[in-house]
């Protein structure tokens, strides 16, 4: 059956994509077209395919309803998506620790496969990194990740979790600090900087 909707307005950015949804409530899917795909890797990422399903899902459906409210200053979606999409993994948090502590155990998780392209000849990395991730505060580990695996940057990670800027910065030094601390005390530490992302430690 032919897609009947009606295609999103030329160059529109997201904010004339959300006003213009108000009155034709169909243009919304372009928002989800542009960022549906984002939201679900990085959910993988933290809790797995099958949470991130269900929560990528939940992450529009509650932008949709409260688009009315959306600021419209702010041209791009994605900090107002992903700080969504975290308040939501929060309720997770729970599992997303215990998943890593696992990891961190064990070497082996259900999740572990969606963090990497290549899970089986950086389970080293991958172990000692999760041990650190599990330990720090839920606001430090959302700040470090949409930095780390989101690529927000410290004003849209501010805008996504509804802080102030200096807060950022200071969560994500303390999360540095405490990922560089665990990570030099492990033995694999010095091959695992060698393929960590430098967001991670510096």
């Amino acid at each position: 059956m032919p897609d009947l909707r009606p295609p999103p307005p030329t160059g529109a950015d997201d904010a004339e994509t959300i006003t213009r949804s108000l009155r034709e409530p169909e243009l919304f899917a372009g928002l989800y077209d542009r960022h549906a795909a984002d939201i679900h890797r990085y959910t993988a990422r933290r809790l797995g395919e099958g949470a991130a399903d269900d929560i990528t899902a939940e992450t529009f459906l509650i932008a949709f309803r409260t688009r009315a409210r959306y600021d419209t200053s702010h041209r791009l979606a994605r900090p107002w998506l992903y700080g969504i999409a975290a308040n939501l993994i929060g309720r997770h948090r729970r599992s997303e620790v215990r998943a890593l502590k696992a990891l961190a155990r064990t070497g082996e998780d259900p999740v572990a496969a969606s963090w990497s392209e290549r899970s089986d000849d950086r389970i080293a990395v991958q172990a000692p990194l999760a041990g650190a991730l599990a330990a720090l505060s839920p606001g430090d580990r959302h700040v470090l990740l949409l930095v780390a695996w989101a690529d927000l940057g410290y004003q849209e990670v501010a805008d996504a979790l509804g802080i102030p800027l200096g807060t950022v910065r200071s969560r994500l030094n303390r999360a540095r600090r405490k990922v560089r601390e665990a990570l030099s005390t492990d033995p694999a530490f010095p091959s695992a900087q060698q393929e960590l992302n430098p967001t991670w430690t510096k």
